[in-house]
């Protein structure tokens, strides 16, 4: 042992250095302070890096597409996020078929999400009268004029009024001619469950949302900004297959930034978000926290860059 070869502390190369630790940020200070009093260490400096990609893109009009599940809805962040579209911040949104359910009932009694093991006890889950006629309607008229399961029922809570569609993502995107698109796997949602339920329509609408997508993901290029909120599976195979079709066209998709916010790591959104459609070129980042926390911080940290 005593032969061992050591080397002075000093010259060895460490991954932390003091300079990069939190700094006590005292009561009544501001935002910004406390932004800035983070450790400037591993999952900070990727917030850091989707922060700033978002607010680049958005100085440069470039295209910022978030992709959500229904829990990102569900969770109350609605608001957050209807506030950048109406900024321009986020240019495009693409939901699942549960975030249409929840973005309906929060616009038409301001509250959504049953409690499904009791509901399912009896039988009544996924029974609720208006949610499925009122949704499957606007699916079939829309269906009829040729538009996206989005644009259908977007257009819908607008028409009809709805008390609470300040809430509705939908809604917003409608008013203003933001691409919404909702991508559906049949079954999936309780809107299915019902008569009501045109499949030929929901096949028909989604199909042309799809569509929608893939001209918004062939502006990604040189500067653009894609994050995925919490879908583990349909979002990213439709995103995978979106960036091969723009490509497949002559759309230069690469150098943009990818990002997945999600409570845990996922197989799909790790593959088919982050590392396949950056390997021509861009950044990928994955944070893993809770919607509710990570987002409003995010958010907030955005207002200050712009």
């Amino acid at each position: 042992m005593r032969k061992l070869k050591t080397y002075p502390v000093s010259s060895r190369k460490s991954k932390v250095n003091a300079k990069a630790f939190a700094r006590v940020c005292r009561k009544g200070g501001s935002f910004r302070q406390f932004y800035d009093s983070l450790p400037n260490i591993l999952a900070v400096n990727e917030l850091h890096a989707v922060v700033d990609a978002i607010a680049a893109a958005h100085k440069r009009r470039k295209t910022v597409l978030w992709m959500f599940g229904a829990h990102v809805i569900k969770v109350g962040l609605s608001p957050l996020l209807i506030d950048l579209i109406r900024r321009k911040v986020v240019t495009a949104i693409a939901m699942n078929g549960a975030g249409v359910v929840h973005d309906f009932e929060l616009a038409f009694q301001g509250c959504t999400s049953e409690d499904v093991a009791a509901a399912l006890a009896d039988g009544s889950f996924g029974m609720a009268e208006e949610t499925h006629s009122l949704i499957n309607q606007a699916i079939a008229e829309g269906a009829k004029k040729g538009w996206g399961l989005g644009q259908s029922v977007g257009a819908m809570i607008q028409k009809r009024k709805l008390p609470h569609r300040g809430l509705s993502l939908l809604a917003a995107c409608h008013e203003l001619g933001v691409p919404a698109t909702v991508h559906v796997a049949i079954g999936t949602d309780i809107i299915h469950q019902q008569a009501s339920a045109d499949g030929a329509a929901i096949g028909q609408t989604s199909l042309a949302d799809f569509r929608t997508l893939i001209g918004v993901v062939s502006t990604l290029g040189h500067g653009g900004v894609v994050g995925n909120l919490g879908s583990a599976v349909v979002l990213p195979e439709v995103f995978l297959k979106s960036v091969s079709i723009a490509r497949n066209l002559g759309h230069p998709v690469k150098d943009f930034t990818a990002f997945d916010f999600d409570m845990m790591r996922h197989y799909r959104p790790a593959e088919n978000v982050l590392k396949r459609p950056t390997l021509l070129g861009g950044r990928a980042v994955h944070i893993t926290g809770h919607h509710e926390l990570l987002i409003p911080l995010m958010v907030r940290a955005l207002e200050e860059q712009l």
